[in-house]
């Protein structure tokens, strides 16, 4: 397993997950890309906890969406199967699992302060943090034909991954509202949502 988990994480970051996964007793699947999302924790019916990996992150994304997910195990392992997936038990659960990986020798310096802020109150997914995102996405290793949301100028028109189609109309706070053309609804896309740039 170890030499699996050599591919896919930073180096000094292997054997420590590496326990974390035999403590835990957890069955590891490393999967194809899936959009929607880029882990998975499940206990099966037969008592086994398994967790579901997107291959095609990159390493530090990888090792974030790993802890992600074994944090979810050990929450409900410790506090009961009832309290919410992204509450305050599983919150503690992440950061206390996390801290010990966010060191110079796994994370490149500039993410440093990025994960520092970010696991004060980590969120239900690294992608809602835009900073962050934004900053592994530098990482990857598979360059984009696609454009960031915060990049297109206002009015173009885009296509989403479904081939949905919108327009980008105003920013409100954080957020991008968008109008989808066939239906006429508004929608907000976080700006760092990658998107398809249609030519005027």
């Amino acid at each position: 397993m170890s030499d699996v988990l050599n591919k896919y994480l930073p180096e000094h970051a292997v054997s420590s997950c590496f326990e974390l996964i035999k403590i835990n007793r957890v069955h590891l699947k490393i999967v194809n890309e899936r959009l929607t999302r880029h882990g998975d924790y499940r206990k099966n019916a037969n008592g086994f906890h398994q967790i579901t990996v997107n291959a095609s992150l990159n390493k530090y994304r990888f090792l974030i969406t790993l802890i992600h997910e074994i944090a979810h195990l050990v929450a409900f392992e410790k506090y009961g199967r009832y309290i919410k997936p992204h509450g305050n038990e599983w919150k503690l659960t992440f950061q206390h699992l996390m801290v010990p990986f966010i060191r110079p020798e796994i994370f490149p310096t500039q993410l440093l302060p990025l994960l520092a802020r970010h696991f004060k109150n980590p969120k239900a997914s690294s992608d809602t943090d835009a900073t962050l995102s934004l900053a592994l996405k530098q990482f990857d290793e598979n360059e984009s034909d696609k454009n960031y949301i915060f990049e297109i100028p206002y009015g173009s028109h885009f296509r989403i991954h479904n081939g949905r189609v919108f327009r980008k109309i105003a920013l409100r706070v954080k957020r991008y509202e968008c109008l989808e053309l066939k239906t006429g609804k508004m929608f907000l896309f976080q700006p760092n949502a990658e998107v398809e740039l249609i030519p005027s």
